[in-house]
């Protein structure tokens, strides 16, 4: 099936093309991205990369369609969220197998989250298409919300089709336009959705796809006078160039960036079920999402139960080939993820931290691939690297603590703010945690996902909210209509 994702992409003609205007077109510019295998470090394809005149040529599409589809019937875009929504379930198994070979999910992990999770986003976005009241009334005026209108959307490599459709679902329900620039670290994905838009029969210039490289493709979205808003989700660091770049024009900037999320467990936790469900939080797609709860905050008078259960916890994940039914971990999606993964644990050691499983290096017998062993580190101090900085991968940090208060700052002891958990079985102590914790979302006892939360962060984490009605709104401005009349009351 690997090789038939790419087979099917190279016939179709897309692995040398962009999606602009309704049609598969060879870009200007002569770049190459090579599209690398991470279970196996081979070039699985190599994609043509746009540059800023595809960037110019999408935005003009975008906006030349943005007339027509701004002002479309409810009915219209509900009907083709729809299209969109069955084609993505029709052709689950053919996104699960490219999301594997793009950036090396097991394949039961995109079948279960990767796929349908992207699909939810479109499902919700049809669903508050279908009751928002873009129209209300109150003291005396009308309040009309209204299409933003071109928006440039920039996706990130780890859930490649989930955070496209995050952004894309909303934005058409809004009766916005896009541009979508996916990563080109992750590409496959991208590209079997755009035929999936065509396919569902987006009017021509209503979504719009180009390949390409931060610094080419995203600034030249970025600066366009043309483009009214940009989403990204990525690095603080990339959401900052963009800000920057964005700014020149006054345009609406939506940023889902980058995290270090706490997981308080309470004194009165379930630890059999609290700690097991952190790791596999913390560790769900390898770690590589960036609202992964990667700071354990536990009692210190529990500290060596945590430890105990945490170690037998991770020697029954199943670390191995993607493609494999009986993995459940592969390899991180890329070359600099693995020695980035490699850095930090290196200095987690280096630092004091007390390593109790996993450590530096692929895990024994894979000797080729992007494979981390799942590491646990304990008496974590604040300060040190692992408990600051975002580390993208399978490790995770445990922090004791001695009073609720104590817990409480060590989980605020960061520059982010996008998530966090809290275990316990008295549900109001844990309530009254989670309104201290200065984070978008706060998951109480490992609630299911859902799709129709908002999510995004305080602090560095970014600006806005994505999913539900709060990432509808996003897309939408805010018109005031107040009329003046003569008429005199009878």
């Amino acid at each position: 099936m690997m090789h038939a994702i790419v087979e099917r992409l190279s016939n179709a003609g897309h692995l040398d093309r962009i999606f602009v205007d309704g049609q598969w077109v060879r870009p200007v510019g002569h770049g190459r991205a090579a599209v690398v295998d991470p279970s196996t470090q081979d070039v699985a394809a190599e994609i043509a990369l746009g540059s800023r005149q595809d960037v110019a040529a999408a935005v003009a599409a975008a906006r030349d369609a943005f007339v027509e589809w701004s002002v479309s019937s409810i009915k219209s875009r509900v009907s083709l969220l729809d299209r969109v929504h069955a084609l993505i379930l029709e052709r689950a198994e053919v996104f699960a197998y490219a999301i594997s070979l793009e950036m090396g999910a097991a394949i039961s992990m995109a079948r279960s989250a990767h796929v349908p999770s992207a699909a939810a986003h479109i499902r919700v976005a049809s669903e508050n298409l279908r009751r928002y009241p873009f129209v209300s009334h109150r003291e005396g005026m009308t309040i009309a919300r209204e299409p933003i209108g071109v928006c440039g959307l920039i996706t990130p490599w780890n859930w490649p089709l989930y955070q496209i459709t995050a952004k894309v679902g909303p934005a058409l329900a809004a009766g916005c336009t896009v541009v979508l620039k996916p990563s080109e670290l992750s590409p496959f994905s991208a590209l079997l959705f755009a035929q999936v838009m065509h396919d569902a029969g987006a009017p021509a210039g209503v979504f719009n796809l180009v390949n390409g490289e931060g610094p080419e493709v995203g600034a030249a979205l970025a600066e366009h006078p043309d483009v009214d808003m940009i989403s990204i989700t990525g690095s603080t660091r990339a959401g900052v160039l963009v800000a920057q770049a964005a700014a020149v024009t006054v345009k609406r900037v939506a940023q889902e960036l980058g995290g270090k999320s706490p997981n308080v467990v309470l004194p009165d936790a379930d630890l059999v079920r609290a700690v097991p469900g952190g790791i596999a939080a913390a560790f769900r797609n390898v770690g590589q999402s960036c609202s992964a709860p990667t700071r354990m905050i536990v009692p210190r008078d529990r500290l060596a139960e945590v430890e105990r259960i945490a170690c037998e916890t991770v020697s029954r994940l199943v670390v191995g080939d993607p493609r494999s039914e009986r993995t459940t971990h592969g390899p991180v999606a890329n070359a600099a993820q693995f020695n980035r993964v490699q850095e930090m644990i290196g200095a987690g050691i280096a630092e004091g931290a007390r390593l109790i499983c996993g450590g530096l290096g692929r895990p024994p017998g894979l000797e080729r691939g992007f494979y981390v062993r799942p590491t646990i580190f304990s008496d974590v101090h604040p300060k040190m690297r692992v408990a600051q900085e975002e580390i993208f991968g399978p490790v995770l940090s445990i922090m004791a603590y001695d009073s609720i208060d104590e817990a409480v700052e060590i989980a605020n002891d960061t520059i982010y703010g996008l998530g966090a958990h809290v275990q316990g079985r008295d549900l109001d102590a844990a309530r009254a945690v989670a309104t201290r914790i200065r984070a978008g979302q706060v998951h109480i006892n490992y609630p299911a996902w859902n799709a129709h939360a908002p999510f995004g962060g305080y602090k560095r984490s970014g600006n806005g909210r994505e999913y539900g009605l709060e990432g509808l709104e996003e897309y939408l401005e805010t018109k005031a209509i107040l009329e003046h009349s003569d008429k005199q009351p009878a």
